[in-house]
């Protein structure tokens, strides 16, 4: 759609392959998408299967309320098994620090992991990372259970997913070729450090490792429900891009229209028109 700024935040979902849960609240996104986690492992413990899930580190917010929910209600996870998306490097081989602060391996053990009680925690050996050494692990472990029930994680400043980011712009790379990718090592756009530089040190842009392993899109693509987080206002134009933009590896979650069964939760500051209405209205 060419002009999708032109679209009244009320009006934003319609006629779109990808559901839209728009929420007033930040928090209220977060117990939105931990009660669809719950469920669906709820749903695999009650059928005696295994849940396997390609999980974020952030946002940060779903995991206090799932840790809530699971030791309140005694959800067992013994039967999951928890793919990681991505997790920073220090150079293109290796892991950053598994104590560096913005180590997403640390992080998931101080969030989430060590809340749980131990009766009822994911069992250590399906706590999963990708590796750089051995990337094609994760597809191993999704053809041994047959599956991938769900993932789940936010979508980036320039419309990424895990960190897949957009080719280059002088990079011949078609949407289907983009879509195929696995996981993989790959350098961290400018825009995508930018933006973590800010969420996470102070807007010191030297702070953010310029390399990462992350799943690739082509294992997204097996799951059988994906959930993007937007709850940011920073999230506006890109929703607006993902929706009724082109559908363009440019925008990578754009390319979730393409899926059965996708989904954003966001809030209502980032349904706002990401440009100022006199420029739009104007025209």
């Amino acid at each position: 759609m060419e002009n999708y700024n032109l679209i009244k935040p009320e009006e934003l979902g319609k006629n779109c392959s990808i559901k839209l849960d728009v929420s007033v609240a930040e928090v209220d996104i977060y117990w939105k998408v931990a009660i669809e986690v719950l469920e669906c492992i709820t749903e695999n413990n009650r059928k005696g299967e295994p849940t396997v899930m390609i999980v974020p580190y952030g946002p940060l917010g779903p995991y206090f309320r799932l840790v809530h929910l699971v030791n309140k209600y005694r959800i067992s996870l013994k039967n999951c098994v928890f793919i990681n998306m991505d997790e920073y490097l220090a150079d293109k081989n290796t892991y950053i620090d598994k104590q560096d602060p913005l180590s997403f391996r640390g992080g998931m053990d101080r969030i989430f992991y060590s809340l749980i009680d131990e009766e009822l925690n994911v069992l250590p050996e399906n706590r999963i990372f990708p590796d750089p050494a051995h990337p094609e692990k994760v597809m191993e472990v999704i053809k041994k259970y047959g599956k991938l029930d769900m993932v789940f994680g936010g979508v980036g400043i320039n419309g990424h997913y895990a960190f897949n980011e957009p080719p280059e712009p002088d990079e011949d790379c078609s949407n289907e070729e983009f879509a195929n990718r696995p996981t993989r090592v790959l350098k961290i756009s400018r825009e995508t450090r930018t933006i973590n530089a800010y969420m996470n040190c102070g807007a010191d842009l030297n702070a953010i490792p310029e390399y990462c392993i992350t799943v690739g899109m082509k294992e997204i693509f097996m799951a059988r429900k994906i959930i993007m987080i937007m709850p940011r206002d920073w999230n506006a134009g890109a929703l607006r891009k993902i929706l009724y933009g082109e559908k363009t590896a440019k925008v990578p979650c754009s390319l979730f229209r393409d899926h059965k069964d996708a989904k954003i939760y966001t809030i209502t500051e980032a349904t706002k028109c990401p440009i100022p209405e006199i420029r739009v209205y104007n025209k």
